[in-house]
């Protein structure tokens, strides 16, 4: 049976565990060799397809990078017809897109992984480097306070799901009115997820070993930025901010960061950073799932 990865709870504990543990290793299986992986990018990026191309490469391999103009799902062809043909040529197929429903439909059509690099709904590639990030950094992901302060989105929803999966639960911290979706929140209620509505972002930041944010505004809403960073303004992380937090306390941040709004220089290139480290997880991660998907 083919395994995809469309959300972080398509895996167990247990296989995220070995996914960290072979993007640690020093032992890298060229598990790829004379093999391609695409990847299909219908919104571009910096680090994902940095970190997917030397991934693949890393593991012996060759990767496609295709365009949005190039394929056009559901425009030239469907979900299905671009997976099943893609499945002819590659071992995996790594997309990157708007709508999540074309990652799901394509998996369902696809004799190979599908690969989510990023979706309207999740992004559980970068919460794999999340964690990786917070085991090296801090050991014990159970014990650990994470605090995601700003606006709940396609990062945060994962990475609510994951510290469950691991025992654990995040503190969230928003203005009213960008609160969970109706849809988020029966996710949730279904799955058993639980999180720490804080009002207070002061309150959020409190004894807190990780503070956690992301852009106020995403690609796409660009029509929505002085709204939101009106909205928003007392949810800044700044050295303040980061002050109520323990003194080992460390910042993360998915990038793009929008300096100046949702985060300080100070706070983005001071000591309590961890920004970079979790740029460079996204290549170990993406090198340790690609050889457990496609072992």
């Amino acid at each position: 049976m083919v395994k995809h990865f469309l959300e972080i709870d398509d895996l167990t504990v247990d296989e995220i565990t070995e996914i960290l543990d072979r993007a640690e290793s020093n032992d890298v299986n060229q598990i790829l060799k004379r093999k391609s992986v695409v990847l299909l990018f219908e919104k571009p990026s910096s680090r994902t397809r940095q970190s997917m191309e030397n991934a693949v490469v890393q593991l012996g391999g060759n990767s496609i990078y295709v365009r949005p103009d190039e394929t056009g799902i559901d425009e030239r062809e469907s979900a299905e017809d671009v997976a099943k043909t893609l499945s002819l040529f590659d071992v995996a197929i790594a997309a990157r897109v708007f709508d999540h429903s074309k990652l799901t439909r394509m998996a369902n059509a696809s004799s190979v992984p599908v690969i989510n690099l990023l979706s309207d709904q999740t992004h559980p590639i970068q919460t794999l480097a999340d964690l990786l990030t917070l085991r090296q950094s801090l050991g014990d992901i159970e014990k650990l306070k994470v605090s995601y302060i700003g606006d709940p989105n396609n990062v945060s929803r994962p990475l609510a799901i994951a510290l469950n999966m691991f025992g654990n639960t995040l503190n969230l911290s928003h203005p009213k009115g960008y609160g969970l979706s109706a849809s988020d929140l029966n996710k949730f209620e279904s799955g058993n997820v639980k999180v720490n509505l804080v009002d207070d972002p002061k309150l959020a930041a409190e004894n807190a070993d990780v503070i956690y944010t992301d852009t106020w505004y995403s690609m796409g809403q660009e029509d929505q930025k002085d709204q939101r960073v009106k909205d928003f303004k007392d949810y800044q992380i700044n050295s303040e901010l980061m002050s109520r937090a323990n003194a080992e306390a460390i910042f993360m941040h998915c990038l793009p960061a929008h300096r100046g709004l949702e985060v300080t220089d100070e706070v983005i290139d001071g000591p309590q950073s961890v920004v970079w480290k979790q740029a460079e997880n996204r290549m170990h991660t993406a090198r340790g799932l690609l050889s457990y998907l496609c072992e």
